[in-house]
């Protein structure tokens, strides 16, 4: 395949390139910039613009731009990047891949369409939750809408929370086990949301490849409260888990976006399942496990 990759410096798009190359496809990556090797193609987003001929001959976009939504403390501004950083990107490569004909979008979103899920589990039929990420998300995939209408495979992979060796989920996480200060957030019952870096790129691939369109959950097939995966990490990593972060300190650290990560989600990946697609990791503890062997 021919493969253009916007946001393919990221912790999942770098993982995404090196995976297809692997496989014998051809990457192009899409940058802001003066392009710097033969792989890059510039284009610039505010002004809807992509560099001539950048589309010849591709079989699939994927898009996975937008600013990391944990990286920084919500006030307005931040609020506001976080969705123009998503939806005019979005927009833009839609729009591009409408006029070229394309066959495949791939555009990135995340399980934050659902809010909080009181009940569960809850697969690709649930309707989109209440807050900000769950806006966000929405608006996101609508942004894909030019595309759908030309007659393109869109698809909307929701992610959940990446487990990978080197950010992620993860990253805040590690230095607080090492120190033996790792525990639960708020009471512990809420589920997490989780799937393995690995799991991540192979249902990327599958997506591409197999006639799939639509929402589709890329989460682990095996739910875990934040309580469980707590106590895993501290498995895995061989440290205590015995501290609990209370709601109250989460709102003062965290502001807005601790209402985020307090949300249950008991989401599971049915449409993957149900097209055969095989996890390498099957339960929190593996992935996790996998993680620190590396």
């Amino acid at each position: 395949m021919r493969v253009v990759v916007a946001g393919s410096s990221g912790l999942i798009g770098t993982a995404l390139v090196a995976k297809l190359r692997h496989d014998g496809d051809e990457v192009l990556r899409l940058v802001r910039r003066e392009p710097q090797a033969p792989d890059e193609r510039r284009w610039d987003p505010p002004s809807g613009t992509l560099q001539e001929g950048t589309l010849d001959g591709v079989d699939a976009v994927v898009n996975l731009c937008g600013a990391g939504v944990a990286d920084r403390r919500w006030t307005q501004a931040r609020k506001q990047m976080l969705l123009d950083s998503r939806v005019e990107p979005t927009e833009v490569l839609a729009a591009a891949v409408a006029e070229a004909g394309v066959p495949v979008l791939l555009n990135g979103s995340a399980v934050g369409y659902y809010g909080t899920i009181p009940a569960g589990p809850a697969d690709e039929d649930e309707p989109a939750g209440r807050g900000f990420l769950a806006e966000l998300c929405v608006r996101w995939e609508a942004a894909t809408a030019a595309a759908a209408a030309a007659g393109a495979r869109v698809v909307l992979a929701r992610t959940a929370q990446v487990l990978s060796p080197s950010g992620g989920l993860l990253g805040p996480l590690r230095p607080l086990f090492s120190l033996g200060l790792g525990g639960k957030l708020g009471s512990g019952r809420q589920y997490l949301p989780w799937i393995h870096l690995d799991d991540e790129v192979d249902a990327l691939v599958f997506l591409l490849r197999e006639d799939i369109s639509g929402p589709v959950n890329l989460v682990g097939p095996s739910p875990a409260t934040n309580a469980e995966f707590t106590r895993a990490f501290g498995r895995a990593r061989n440290r205590p888990a015995l501290f609990r972060v209370p709601k109250v300190a989460l709102q003062v650290a965290l502001g807005e976006f601790a209402e985020e990560i307090l949300r249950s989600q008991h989401v599971v990946p049915r449409v993957l399942q149900d097209h055969g697609f095989a996890f390498r990791h099957d339960t929190v503890d593996d992935a996790l496990a996998a993680l620190e062997q590396r």
